[in-house]
């Protein structure tokens, strides 16, 4: 399903901290109640003869860096949403004072990026979840390389899987 080009518009400032995001973030679910069923369809991913809702990226990293730096974060998510493909729409990341790490989100069009750091382990918990023409492992890569774990662990489920 092709984005009008006005969606586009609205919430492609999400990561210019404006706030165009939550108009936005209205025009988007204004834009799914205006399509017919059958188009929204087009949002499931057909692959390896499946049918199914989202791919969910299950992502450890182990040995990482800079994992406590909210600004960094922030760019990372967008960053990553962005080369996969994705649609931000908002994103909200939390610093724990004192070096306890960061807690964030990137939702997006397409659905979301969650991430929790725990700096004192140099370790990243990423969820990564998108439907449509997506790319999930795109993303991964991004925060890879911003993150640059020494180990990680990558797990994909298919969420959604249309019988």
């Amino acid at each position: 399903m092709d984005k009008s080009a006005s969606l586009i518009e609205s919430v492609s400032t999400a990561c210019a901290h404006d706030d165009t995001h939550a108009e936005g973030s209205f025009a988007f679910h204004e834009h799914l109640r205006s399509k017919p069923a059958d188009e929204m369809r087009d949002y499931l991913i057909h692959k390896d003869g499946l049918t199914f809702a989202g791919s969910h990226l299950l992502v450890d990293y182990w040995g990482a860096s800079r994992l406590n730096d909210p600004d960094l974060m922030e760019k990372a998510l967008c960053e990553a949403a962005e080369t996969a493909g994705a649609t931000v729409l908002h994103v909200h990341v939390h610093e724990f004072g004192g070096g306890g790490g960061v807690s964030g989100v990137a939702v997006l069009a397409e659905s979301h990026i969650s991430v929790h750091t725990w700096p004192e382990l140099d370790y990243a918990a990423f969820d990564v979840f998108m439907c449509g023409n997506c790319e999930p492992a795109r993303a991964e890569e991004i925060l890879s390389a911003y993150f640059k774990p020494a180990r990680k662990e990558v797990s994909e489920q298919k969420r959604g899987i249309v019988d």
